[in-house]
């Protein structure tokens, strides 16, 4: 028999602490590797995990509601066998709202513990994270103290964190009135006038994160949209006479949306100062061009999943990929590394029947793209004879960008660039 520690898994490189939702066994319980023992929260992911080793649950370490940094033991398995190395990673499972999963488990004999600098000279326990954000926004020792923590035994969380600083930008409130503010993404609290015909709803996990993020971005980015008509002639007869033999080829079918990241990830790499990030009072100017696509998911939340090296496949390597990301979204298969590293964004509007949009940036990205639905309308077509007026396939590009960052010029010439690039798509592409 040994005694294995179970570790808090790794949910991706951003990722440095997690929230145990829900034990799914109890001590005593018999376990079998693989199967679902917790269920796991992080700002990125709620997945559940599983036991890296068979056997007896002899002793959970970390209660419900405890939010425990990556490496840190939260459980103890006994093994009927005597364990002399680490276990190999193993996959785990996506669970219902979950906007990511986690890669990867690791086993380890060693005990782990929570670093000694997590806990401050106040007596409370601060995660990384917490620590992170408060070195960055320079909060002091004696104003970290005074945050009120809605988490375990009083800990400060992420949110708490996010909603101290959104008082603190707006009038300077001192920390032992922060629990009196209301939270970010919700309006200030006033009376609220429900009849009887009225329903209540709860926002889910995915859809509070969502909301969060869409306020953090209006506030951190100065959004400005620029919008140019494309003529998707082109594209539009190339797939029309292609599709059955793509689908027959490749055994599934082929959408816009490859043409549209093709045409993005072209676009970067003539200008690529729109492929950045702000750090502080640096730009940081990525060389990876990863594309992240969103896809509605069947709970009516969206999911960005992304294409790593958008600019180094063609249209057929871009459509495997848009199909294998947005399928599994769809069922909730994704992993954490299929959501992150994203450079830039692109947002189909179009699929929802809208012709533009004015999408909001997936921080820390300074710009995104919405498509809109493609339309038939009459334009004036110039020929060798003269113009005429003929039916042309036509669709609004609306770029948002980071005017921080991004000027008008570069916001405005980018977004053109990428419906040149549409507009002068190849009738004789070959499959």
């Amino acid at each position: 028999m040994a005694s294995v520690e179970m570790l808090m898994p790794k949910m991706g490189e951003s990722i440095i602490e997690g929230t145990i939702l829900t034990w799914l066994k109890k001590e005593g319980d018999s376990i079998e590797a693989d199967e679902s023992v917790l269920e796991v929260a992080t700002d990125k992911v709620d997945t559940e995990v599983p036991a890296t080793h068979g056997g007896i649950l002899t002793k959970i370490l970390a209660k419900e509601g405890d939010v425990v940094a990556v490496g840190s033991a939260i459980a103890i398995i006994e093994t009927n066998a005597a364990v002399t190395k680490e276990a190999p990673a193993v996959p785990v499972s996506s669970k219902e709202e979950v906007v990511q999963a986690a890669p990867a488990l690791t086993a380890s004999l060693v005990t782990t513990t929570v670093p000694e600098t997590a806990i401050q000279s106040d007596g409370r326990f601060y995660s990384p994270l917490v620590k992170s954000i408060a070195k960055e926004e320079g909060i002091t020792a004696e104003e970290l103290a005074g945050i009120p923590g809605s988490g375990a035994e009083g800990r400060v969380t992420k949110q708490d964190m996010l909603d101290y600083l959104a008082t603190r930008s707006n009038g300077g409130l001192k920390s032992k009135e922060v629990a009196k503010t209301p939270p970010s993404i919700s309006q200030p609290k006033v009376g609220a006038s429900i009849t009887g015909g009225d329903e209540l709803i709860e926002m889910d996990r995915m859809r509070k994160m969502i909301a969060t993020r869409m306020v953090e971005s209006k506030r951190i980015s100065a959004h400005v949209t620029s919008f140019v008509e494309a003529d998707m002639t082109n594209i539009v007869l190339w797939r029309e006479k292609n599709k059955e033999a793509y689908k027959a080829k490749y055994g599934e079918g082929i959408t816009f949306t490859p043409f549209f990241i093709d045409a993005v990830a072209k676009a970067i790499r003539d200008f690529p100062m729109i492929n950045i990030s702000v750090e502080g009072d640096h730009i940081l100017k990525k060389k990876d061009i990863n594309i992240g696509m969103a896809v509605a998911l069947p709970s009516g939340n969206l999911i960005v999943p992304v294409i790593k090296n958008a600019d180094q496949l063609n249209i057929v390597g871009i459509s495997k990929k848009v199909n294998d990301l947005a399928n599994r979204a769809r069922t909730n298969k994704l992993t954490a590394d299929d959501v992150t590293g994203g450079t830039y964004t692109v947002s189909n509007v179009g699929s929802f029947g809208n012709v533009m949009g004015t999408p909001i940036i997936p921080q820390p990205q300074v710009a995104i793209l919405a498509i809109g639905a493609i339309v038939k309308k009459p334009a004036v077509v110039e020929t060798p004879t003269g113009d005429v007026i003929a039916i042309r396939h036509k669709m609004f590009l609306s770029h948002s960008y980071d005017h921080r960052v991004v000027d008008g010029s570069l916001g405005g010439m980018f977004v053109r660039k990428v419906a040149d690039y549409l507009e002068e798509f190849d009738l004789e592409t070959a499959l």
